[in-house]
C-alpha cells in the first residue's frame, strides 16, 4: 500500500477575507487534516489585524501568528503559495521586484517551518514575457538557486496551469523543470489542471476535448514513463463540475479578460469523487498514475477553487472540511492509499502581545502554553 497524509489549502476552507484562519484551521483538526497548504492570502490577512495594516514587518510577524496557529491545532504547513514569479518577464523592474518579493517569501516560509514554495506557470499576455525558452528557465533557475542559498534550503515546486500562456501541460511542465536543472526545483502534479487541459474543455458543450478519453491515457502513460519521482515535490487532487452550457460569452463565468479554463478553475473546482455534484473528471485513473505507477509516497493536497469558498456562511469552512474529509476517505480506499500515522508540530515561541492581539481580533478562545 502506498502512504499518504490528507492536507488541504487553507483557501479551500473559504477565503481570508470571509473567514478567519483560526477557524479554517480548528475545522481541519476536527476532520482529521493533518496539514495545510498555506495560501498567502490568509498569512496577509493576519498581518493586516496588526497595528500598522499590511507592511513586510507585519507580514513576519504574522509567519510566526500562523505557525503558532497551526502547532496549537498539530497541523503541518506544507508549503507557501502561490508566488507569482512570472517567468520570462520582459520588464526587468518588474523582474528585479519579483525578485525582492520572492526573498521577503522564503524568509516568512522558513519563520512557518515549510521548505516549499509553489511557483504557478505564468499566464501573463505573451507581449510581456520573452518568446524565447531560454530566458525563462534563468529566470526559474535563478529563483532556484537563491532557495539553495538559504538555510535550510528552499525547495520549488513547479505547476502547470491549465489555461498558463507557455506552460499549460504537465509535459511542458515536466520539461521545465528539466531544463532548469537544478536539485531543489521541482514539479507539482494537479489532477485538476492535467485533466483540464487534456481531457476537459468548459467551452465546448460537452465539456470534453474531441479525442479526450484517448489523449488523456496517452498523457498518464507517458507521465508513468518519464517523471522521476524524485522530483514530485507536491501533489494536488481535485474534480470539477460538468457545466450545463459551455463557458461562451453570455455565461455567468464568461470573461472577456481571462480564459475559458481560467473561469472554470475558480468557481467550478470540487472536492475528489463529488458525482453528486456533477463531478466529471478522470481524476481517479490520474492519480492511480502517480500513486502507483510513478510510487508517490507523502502529502496529498485537496485543493479546491470555487464560487463557494466566497460563501460569507459562518458554517462554510466546516462543510467544506467535512467534504474535504469525505473525499479524502473515498481517495485513500479508491487507490488502496495507506494512511500515515500522524505526528504532532513542534512548538514555536511568539509574542505574547502579538497573540492577544490576534485572539482579540479573531474571537479565539484561548492563549496556548507555549507563549513566552
Amino acid at each position: 500500500m502506498v502512504v499518504c497524509r490528507p492536507a488541504i489549502s487553507s483557501l479551500s476552507l473559504g477565503r481570508a477575507s470571509a473567514h478567519h484562519l483560526p477557524t479554517k484551521l480548528l475545522q481541519a483538526e476536527k476532520h482529521g487534516i493533518e496539514g495545510i497548504e498555506l495560501f498567502h492570502e490568509d498569512l496577509e490577512y493576519v498581518a493586516k489585524a496588526l497595528p500598522g495594516d499590511l507592511t513586510p514587518e507585519n507580514n513576519i510577524q504574522a509567519a510566526y501568528i500562523v505557525r503558532q496557529l497551526c502547532v496549537q491545532h498539530s497541523i503541518t504547513i506544507i508549503c507557501l503559495q502561490p508566488f507569482w514569479y512570472d517567468e520570462g518577464i520582459r520588464d526587468p523592474t518588474e523582474h528585479f521586484s519579483r525578485i525582492a518579493q520572492l526573498k521577503h517569501r522564503m524568509q516568512l516560509a522558513q519563520i512557518l517551518h515549510t521548505d516549499l514554495i509553489l511557483i504557478p506557470s505564468t499566464f501573463l499576455s505573451a507581449d510581456l514575457l520573452f518568446p524565447d525558452l531560454e530566458a525563462r528557465f534563468l529566470d526559474l533557475r535563478e529563483a532556484a538557486d537563491l532557495g539553495a542559498q538559504q538555510d535550510p534550503i528552499i525547495r520549488f515546486a513547479y505547476e502547470g496551469l491549465c489555461w498558463g500562456t507557455y506552460v499549460d501541460t504537465w509535459d511542458a511542465c515536466w520539461e521545465v523543470v528539466k531544463r532548469v536543472d537544478r536539485p531543489n526545483f521541482g514539479i507539482c502534479l494537479d489532477t485538476f489542471n492535467i485533466a483540464g487541459r487534456v481531457y476537459a474543455d468548459p467551452a465546448d458543450p460537452s465539456g470534453k476535448m474531441p479525442n479526450a478519453e484517448r489523449d488523456l491515457k496517452a498523457s498518464i502513460e507517458r507521465l508513468i514513463r518519464t517523471v522521476d519521482v524524485e522530483k514530485v515535490f507536491l501533489v494536488q487532487v481535485a474534480d470539477a463540475e460538468k457545466l450545463s452550457s459551455p463557458i461562451i460569452k453570455g455565461h455567468e463565468y464568461y470573461s472577456h479578460e481571462q480564459p475559458a479554463r481560467m473561469s472554470w478553475s475558480r468557481n467550478c473546482r470540487l472536492f475528489y469523487g463529488e458525482e453528486e455534484k456533477r463531478a466529471y473528471l478522470p481524476v481517479k485513473d490520474i492519480a492511480q498514475a502517480i500513486f502507483h505507477g510513478l510510487g508517490f509516497r507523502g502529502w496529498v493536497i485537496n485543493e479546491l477553487f470555487s464560487r463557494s469558498v466566497w460563501n460569507p456562511d459562518p458554517a462554510t469552512p466546516a462543510e467544506h472540511a467535512k467534504r474535504a474529509a469525505k473525499a479524502w476517505n473515498r481517495l485513500a480506499k479508491d487507490c488502496n492509499l495507506e494512511i500515515a500515522q500522524r505526528v504532532p508540530s513542534k512548538a514555536a515561541l511568539i509574542p505574547a502581545e502579538s497573540w492577544e492581539k490576534l485572539v482579540t481580533d479573531c474571537n479565539m478562545e484561548a492563549m496556548p502554553d507555549e507563549i513566552i
